[in-house]
């Protein structure tokens, strides 16, 4: 394809309703889209080696632990696959759920974004939002845990 029939086809596209295209010839290849998605990389987190710290020969109790398992109280709903999360069915309008809000069983809790498909993310247990684990539009990983639920 020429660049002025390219510029043509572009014009076109984005003066109609169409909302996703994809053509594809012979060593040309072109998609174009108007669904809106953003992508922040994660930035590189860097810390600083901790300091030894000396302390006296005094048993330590297992108290950490018992802390972690207290935070992880709840059902986790977690990522069935890759993707970038949204809270939100749309920009404007406000999430899904949110915290201290009783969901069904089968309650749609957030969509994730894969290879332009959308798939909705449903609560498996029936209970009340206790934690949002992920932000809107943050890309996660297969299993990472997205929202906590208390059954009952």
């Amino acid at each position: 394809m020429e660049f002025n029939e390219i510029k043509d086809l572009m014009d076109e596209f984005n003066s109609s309703s169409t909302r996703e295209m994809e053509i594809s010839t012979e060593g040309f290849h072109i998609h174009l889209s108007k669904n809106e998605t953003s992508f922040q990389p994660a930035a590189p987190v860097v810390s600083a080696p901790a300091a030894p710290v000396q302390t006296a020969s005094v048993p330590q109790k297992q108290a950490p632990a018992e802390e972690e398992k207290v935070e992880e109280k709840g059902t986790p709903i977690n990522a069935p696959m890759v993707g970038t999360v949204y809270l939100k069915p749309e920009p404007e309008k406000p999430s899904y759920v949110s915290v201290g809000q009783k969901v069904s069983k089968g309650d749609v809790v957030c969509i994730i974004e894969a290879m332009k498909m959308m798939t909705e993310i449903k609560s498996e247990v029936a209970g009340t939002i206790s934690e949002v684990l992920v932000e809107n539009e943050e890309l996660v990983e297969f299993d990472q845990p997205l929202f906590r639920v208390e059954e009952g």
